[in-house]
């Protein structure tokens, strides 16, 4: 099942989707919304009600209370940034601030000279848990995602701390839609800028593996719903200008498409 977040007007609902597939980054007018009541934690049930794509805007599937990101998960992207690969997952913190939806713009901050994409698995917790032991890291997830960790590289080195490197507004593209119930242990991740491939890797590279990193990052905090954890980015990591067009796609999710505004 695909599940988006979309506006309908002035209403923002989530809908089962039907008519995409993983070479969308779009609704297509003819597209059927089936109306999820509340949200889609838990439970799912639907109101009864249908849209058309047409009628649907897409929005950032999830509005997260934290965004956890992992750093240096696939050996070829640390070794590119001159790194080790660490032992145990590298995790940071994005504000929920950094978090826009598809087609939206990723805006280059002032502060910055070099902006760069990493193209991310992304993970949507779908129930509150802590603690959560691999063989049971199934149940918490209710999907996956595309995502864009986009980073000011220089102020990622020149401050020695990510923060404010990988925390400005609209540095954390999401979407289009959340994918349910699917095997992401050998996806292919790509990212193109205008017509150059840029990153190309597959998820089977991961250091640590989704099990892993949900339930190890669920030692150390307390997961809600709508949670995202960023599974870290392959490597081919490159700038970011104004005009540029910039795609996230993943085997069987869809395509991530945002513009770079300066």
């Amino acid at each position: 099942m695909f599940i988006a977040r979309v506006a309908v007007g002035s209403e923002v609902v989530f809908a089962a989707v039907d008519g995409v597939d993983d070479r969308d980054s779009d609704l297509p007018v003819d597209a059927r919304l089936r109306v999820i009541d509340v949200h889609p934690f838990g439970d799912i049930t639907f109101t009864g009600r249908e849209v058309t794509g047409g009628q649907a805007r897409l929005l950032a599937p999830v509005l997260p209370s934290k965004v956890i990101a992992v750093g240096r998960n696939y050996a070829a992207h640390a070794a590119e940034m001159g790194n080790d690969v660490p032992a145990e997952p590298m995790i940071f913190l994005k504000p929920n601030t950094s978090v826009i939806g598809p087609g939206a713009e990723i805006r280059l901050p002032a502060m910055s000279q070099q902006v760069e994409h990493e193209a991310e698995l992304a993970i949507v917790i779908g129930r509150l848990c802590r603690e959560v032991p691999e063989d049971r890291v199934a149940e918490v997830i209710l999907g996956y995602t595309c995502a864009n960790d986009v980073t000011a590289r220089d102020l990622q080195k020149a401050d020695g701390q990510w923060g404010r490197a990988k925390g400005f507004d609209t540095f954390c593209p999401l979407g289009p839609w959340i994918a349910t119930e699917m095997d992401v242990s050998d996806l292919a991740i790509t990212c193109h800028v205008e017509d150059d491939e840029r990153q190309s890797s597959r998820t089977s590279l991961l250091v640590h593996s989704v099990p892993k990193l949900v339930s190890w990052i669920s030692q150390v905090m307390t997961l809600l719903p709508g949670d995202v954890i960023l599974t870290g980015t392959p490597a081919g990591v490159g700038p970011l200008r104004d005009g540029d067009d910039v795609e996230v796609t993943i085997e069987g999710i869809g395509i991530l498409a945002n513009t770079v505004a300066g």
